[in-house]
């Protein structure tokens, strides 16, 4: 069964998941989302992976945009990854309505927790817990493959209905159209050394260099690629992230990052 499997990533955490279900898989290849939003090109595989991070309780806006002008046979076997540093919650759901919006049914949906990156909150949590987590990734990638091999339909993981109904619906609905704009909360401080790395990850393009430094264009996903890849940890969001600690996964390359654009 030939299958393409497309990821959103900023930090590496989808990236790597789709690439460990690519090579448990066989025959399939991960693909850039922030890449194939813009070929339009129909997806001939035989099987469609969605793989991103959850973000407010729900996908984030460019795996909705994504799905809604995915070209494919609507008989395709189709399944979804989300990964989270907390919950699930109902990204999911969300996912398989994106779906049959278009006319396409989400076979299986999986959650798979990984190291959170919202710095904004909270720093990176110790290399021993991140290892621990990447140790369940392995199983459940394993899980997930035999799943998908066997074509199995029907399972489509979530957290609580009141906590989905609550959080994946009402407030993700009010928050996530003041998304694109909250990159007014970025800035970078005196140790930015102009090298533009920021701009080079960013994959909506929305970060241009004026004067040698980073100017946000308001048409973010709040991804924090720009935060977590600046080598100089020079840039920062709100008031609260000076002196966290970064995550990238660390099977991530920067060329992994500018190769997904």
């Amino acid at each position: 069964m030939n299958t393409t499997i497309f990821y959103f990533t900023g930090t590496g955490n989808c990236l790597k998941v789709a690439r460990d279900l690519a090579n448990e898989l066989g025959q399939a290849e991960a693909v850039s989302i922030a890449r194939a939003i813009n070929s339009k090109a129909a997806v001939n595989a035989d099987c469609i992976g969605i793989v991103y991070p959850v973000y407010m309780f729900g996908m984030p806006l460019i795996v909705k945009r994504f799905i809604d002008t995915l070209v494919a046979d609507k008989n395709k076997y189709i399944f979804s990854v989300a990964t989270y540093g907390g919950t699930a919650a109902g990204s999911l759901i969300q996912t398989a309505k994106a779906l049959k919006a278009v006319g396409m049914e989400l076979a299986l949906g999986y959650g798979i927790r990984m190291p959170g990156n919202y710095t904004p909150l909270y720093e990176a949590i110790p290399a021993e817990q991140q290892e621990g987590m990447f140790e369940k990734e392995k199983e459940k990638i394993k899980v997930i493959a035999e799943a998908v091999r066997q074509r199995k339909k029907g399972l489509i993981e979530k957290g609580p209905l009141l906590f989905n109904l609550i959080f994946s619906g009402i407030l993700y609905r009010l928050m996530s159209p003041k998304i694109p704009a909250m990159d007014k909360g970025f800035w970078a401080n005196e140790k930015c050394t102009s090298c533009a790395i920021c701009a080079k990850v960013c994959p909506v393009n929305n970060i241009t260099m004026i004067d040698g430094k980073p100017v946000w264009l308001h048409k973010c996903e709040q991804c924090l690629a720009c935060l977590h890849w600046c080598p100089e940890q020079a840039i920062q969001y709100g008031k609260n992230t000076t002196g966290r600690k970064r995550y990238r996964h660390p099977q991530a390359k920067l060329e992994d990052m500018f190769a997904a654009r």
